[in-house]
């Protein structure tokens, strides 16, 4: 998600003066594709701490812990959870206004999501080492709950700060996916890549974050085609 969320920060970015806060997280539909992989990427952190950009400096906290909810546009109210990802690393230094970042992340089912909100504790107070252990159990029980959740999921991001003229600004992007097509949207950095570097329009090679390479432009003209809206505003708060 890097190379989107980088894009929707910087199309955003020249209407600030200066962004201090950065909301953002991802709720994902319940009958969709989901692997063991993934399963166990996500439970590794469960309950486990890590650090993140709060009020100017770095905080601890707790993977799928701070439960919040957020209403999206066509999908209504969502849990939330801290997510460990790359961002909360790379971003600091490369918008170095930001004083609080937040990336959180969501089952459709709120069920679910209290449940593996009740996990997290079993692991921050030892109880359980980790929820990776039990990856496979988990991800068969959450098929059982498919008949109740739906194929749309979600991305939000909040931006908040000064404007141009001094006053306080605000910022929104939503994406709404339909139809399972939620994972089309982590994947596409990858197919815009490989054309780009096929017709030579990336000079730069070698292993880097995947920032200052797709436009948020460019990120949503590829979704077109896709049962994806794109809902978004920017005011004076």
């Amino acid at each position: 998600m890097l190379c989107l969320t980088a894009a929707v920060i910087d199309h955003y970015r020249p209407g600030f003066r200066r962004i201090e806060s950065v909301d953002y997280g991802i709720s994902a539909a319940q009958q969709t594709n989901r692997g063991l992989a993934t399963t166990s990427a996500v439970l590794s952190y469960v309950g486990k701490p890590f650090t993140t950009m709060k009020d100017g400096r770095w905080q601890s906290v707790y993977g799928w812990q701070d439960m919040h909810a957020k209403r999206y546009p066509e999908l209504g109210i969502r849990l939330f959870g801290n997510c460990d990802i790359p961002d909360l690393d790379l971003f600091p230094s490369r918008y170095p206004e930001i004083r609080t970042m937040r990336f959180a992340a969501g089952h459709e089912l709120k069920i679910l999501h209290f449940g593996t909100w009740m996990l997290s504790w079993l692991v921050r107070i030892g109880l359980i080492r980790s929820l990776a252990d039990h990856s496979e159990k988990l991800l068969r029980l959450a098929f059982v709950f498919d008949r109740l959740g739906s194929s749309r999921s979600g991305f939000h991001m909040y931006l908040a700060g000064v404007g141009t003229d001094g006053s306080p600004r605000q910022a929104r992007f939503y994406l709404i996916a339909r139809s399972g097509h939620g994972p089309y949207i982590p994947c596409m950095p990858a197919i815009l890549l490989a054309r780009k570097l096929a017709r030579d329009a990336i000079q730069t090679r070698g292993a880097m974050p995947c920032v200052d390479l797709i436009s948020l432009d460019e990120y949503l003209a590829a979704l077109k085609g896709l049962d994806i809206s794109v809902v978004s505003d920017s005011v004076d708060a």
